[in-house]
């Protein structure tokens, strides 16, 4: 399946509200559980593999990357910006109540995030088309995650995953007129943003160069900042290579981002060996710290009389 492209229905018009308009929907949002997808995947140490493919997306849009480019601190603090991102995505899934809080608390983080994109539009964090995008790239790259990463979704997983999207996209104050309704939906609307608004940004130039400056890890033992020289370039074409790789196909296409039949035989190479080794690994080194906790209390909840 090309998790790239759909023809299916027409175009729907997602109507604007005034910038900074909180209102999601009318029904509370509510939180996820252990029997979700989302729940098995977001935790697993590989979201470290395919996210930097949904931040790529995101920041192609003219008005994320713009935001991203003249507020984001990613170019001076890029552990503490991965780390507060990764915490937060987290929350999203496996915070309970919090999560809600959470979706709030980043809303109000963005209230103030205004500028003009590289087209000479002006721009606000907040307003709908820009902020439901953001959102909207989470589907496309799980699917592809699922893809090369984990086990492909059938038709009733992919559409199982895309309720949960919604889903999560309701406690990230997102209203439900501005989210796709269905998975046909959802590709067209997808096919309509790529092909109508998404360039080739200065930050998804930056994020997808090898030879990009990063410091060692905040904290690095002496021994990694000793050999970060060494590691930094390798690490970095890795991270790119599978950027560019779990990139749905238009979107690279779009983008002009070169990728080969040799390239797509050893990414699919590197997922036979990623979807071996890390369901063997002990859950403490398999999940993200928080996903092991709430993995934890839920296993010790099980196991009460």
């Amino acid at each position: 399946m090309d998790t790239g492209r759909a023809a299916h229905s027409a175009d729907r018009v997602i109507p604007a509200p005034a910038p900074g308009d909180d209102r999601a929907s009318r029904t509370d949002p509510v939180p996820f559980t252990p029997d979700t997808l989302l729940w098995d995947m977001v935790g697993d140490v590989r979201v470290l593999l395919y996210l930097p493919a949904a931040l790529v997306l995101q920041v192609a849009h003219p008005a994320v990357g713009a935001g991203v480019d003249e507020h984001s601190v990613f170019r001076t603090d890029p552990w503490g910006r991965a780390r507060r991102s990764l915490d937060s995505l987290q929350l999203w899934i496996y915070g309970g109540d919090r999560a809600v809080e959470e979706g709030r608390r980043l809303r109000r983080l963005h209230r103030d995030i205004k500028g003009t994109d590289t087209r000479g539009r002006a721009y606000h964090a907040l307003n709908p088309a820009p902020y439901a995008w953001v959102h909207a790239t989470g589907f496309p790259v799980f699917l592809r995650a699922a893809e090369y990463l984990f086990r492909p979704f059938d038709e009733a997983g992919e559409r199982r995953l895309h309720a949960e999207a919604r889903r999560l996209g309701r406690i990230l104050g997102i209203r439900e007129r501005d989210m796709p309704g269905s998975v046909e939906e959802f590709w067209t609307y997808f096919d309509r943003v790529v092909h109508d608004e998404l360039e080739r940004t200065v930050v998804v130039d930056e994020l997808l160069d090898p030879r990009r400056s990063v410091p060692p890890p905040d904290g690095s033992v002496a021994a990694l900042r000793l050999l970060w020289p060494v590691l930094r370039p390798a690490l970095l074409r890795l991270q790119v290579f599978v950027t560019k790789g779990l990139l749905p196909p238009v979107a690279r296409e779009r983008l002009g981002i070169d990728w080969s039949s040799r390239d797509e035989r050893r990414l699919r190479l590197l997922g036979r060996v990623v979807r071996t080794v890390v369901p063997r690994l002990p859950e403490r080194l398999r999940y993200l710290p928080v996903a092991y906790a709430a993995r934890a209390a839920r296993a010790a909840r099980a196991a009460r009389p």
